[in-house]
């Protein structure tokens, strides 16, 4: 059966009700009627590429690779099997919502393919991006770059396509290697992570860098942390009192389970701890009540504690490290963590740190990511009255500080990163995808307190092994 076009059909119809004029003949009114259906193809043709469905291949110029740019954002654990190196696999619940995420410099119209293909049969895929949702329905079995369609992009900043299976009728709605765009708005810088995909998924880890009075050895280092409500991400850690050898703050490990985490490291750099001579291994001096230690590794290695405790948002816990030079080239840290509820010091604990002699060097702060699952929410804390003391009992306050990110922000992988001063508080936040960007290398200045802590060192718990 042939099927007539809407043009046809037209002619057709208007052509059985018109009265043929006296003098045309037959094949004078067949011409007529093949040039009045060949102008109407034309304007069709026409017609189709301004509601922005081409006759030609879109220009993709960049391709995303879920890797390192792609979440669950519905189902968090499903990020371990649904997103890899690989790309979007085993794809196969229609409530998963899969979101890939790049930022542009411009706005204006951008193209959108997807490299993918099915198993099997053929599956109907929610291509959204913007505000614009359009339907697509795949049915190759092997990896093509299938055209989703034209979008416009409003502004420039973070943006993300969103994918959602709707029919199928193999297992898998879709494998997909890339995302691909082009077009106007992508014609400027985009960013996106194209390298170290676990490092781009953790997002950029920010860090504050507080300046200190010159020529002053620093024995007691004090600081504050409040995570306001909702900010307390899983995979956060607020890591208040940083210093030369290693770091002491507060995490979130899972939906049950908190911490307050005191790490030195070993002076003999690896990333495996049980590779370090005896000569070089972090000495336990004493631990809290309830504080587990042992060794860590993979991000340098050392001596570890940690007290799981359910810290709360919106509350201010107050952080106390002291450092000092100890016998035989060594130095000795020791880390205390006041609960507001119970209102009491508590000793995490004390390490050794051998062919170290030295008191308190480079104080800072920082805020990191450390699960890969979650880099696409941000999270953010506040970090307050921060202040050290000499070794001649002074208590100096800190209110000025050096804002810096870790090489996946300096490399430009991503860009949702800040932090400064806001009041007599420092804030910094990181992850979510969010357009406020504060420049790397910047400082930053509070307003002071002027109240130094009120401490009894003499009721503080002495670490005895």
């Amino acid at each position: 059966m042939m099927i007539k076009t809407n043009a046809e059909a037209k002619f057709a119809k208007t052509a059985t009700n018109r009265t043929v004029p006296k003098g045309m003949g037959y094949k004078n009114i067949l011409g007529l009627g093949l040039l009045l259906v060949l102008g109407s193809c034309t304007t069709l043709s026409k017609q189709d590429k301004t509601e922005g469905m081409p006759l030609e291949k879109l220009s993709l110029t960049d391709s995303i690779k879920p890797g390192g740019n792609s979440w669950v954002v519905n189902e968090v654990k499903d990020n371990r099997h649904i997103i890899s190196d690989k790309g979007i696999r085993d794809w196969n619940d229609k409530n998963t919502i899969i979101r890939t995420y790049f930022k542009t410099d411009l706005a204006g119209q951008l193209n959108l393919g997807l490299n993918l293909k099915v198993s099997d049969g053929t599956s109907k895929l929610r291509v959204s991006l913007d505000g614009t949702t359009k339907e697509i329905q795949v049915s190759n079995q092997d990896f093509e770059t299938v055209d989703v369609g034209v979008f416009k992009l409003a502004t420039p900043g973070y943006h993300y396509v969103e994918l959602q299976g709707m029919e199928k009728s193999a297992n898998n709605f879709a494998d997909v290697n890339e995302v691909l765009i082009g077009g106007q708005a992508a014609n400027g810088k985009l960013t996106y992570v194209k390298e170290d995909f676990y490092w781009g998924r953790r997002g950029p880890s920010v860090h504050l860098s507080y300046t200190t009075p010159e020529n002053t050895d620093i024995l007691w280092f004090y600081n504050e942390i409040t995570v306001p409500e909702k900010e307390d991400v899983i995979g956060s850690y607020y890591m208040a009192n940083g210093f030369g050898e290693g770091y002491f703050g507060m995490q979130v490990n899972s939906e049950t389970e908190r911490r307050i985490l005191f790490s030195v490291w070993s002076p003999f750099e690896t990333q495996d701890p049980k590779s370090i001579p005896e000569e070089y291994r972090i000495i336990l001096l004493g631990k809290g009540k309830g504080v587990t230690t042992g060794e860590f590794g993979n991000e340098g290695s050392g001596g570890q504690s940690y007290k799981v405790f359910n810290w709360k948002a919106g509350n201010t816990y107050k952080f106390l490290l002291k450092g000092e030079p100890s016998v035989n080239n060594s130095t000795d840290y020791t880390a205390y963590f006041y609960d507001v509820e119970s209102k009491k010091w508590n000793l995490i604990a004390s390490f050794r740190r051998p062919h170290t002699s030295t008191y308190l060097k480079r104080p800072h702060s920082f805020l990191e990511n450390f699960r890969t699952e979650v880099g696409h929410i941000s999270r953010m804390g506040e970090y307050t009255n921060q202040w050290i003391m000499d070794t001649k009992g002074q208590w100096h306050e800190l209110t000025k500080a050096k804002f810096t990110a870790d090489a996946t922000a300096r490399k430009g992988s991503r860009e949702d990163y800040s932090g400064g001063a806001i009041g007599n508080k420092f804030f910094m936040k990181n992850c979510g995808f969010f357009n406020e960007m504060t420049t790397i290398d910047t400082f930053h200045e509070r307003t002071a307190n002027g109240v130094p802590p009120v401490i009894d060192f003499s009721l503080l718990e002495k670490p005895v092994q």
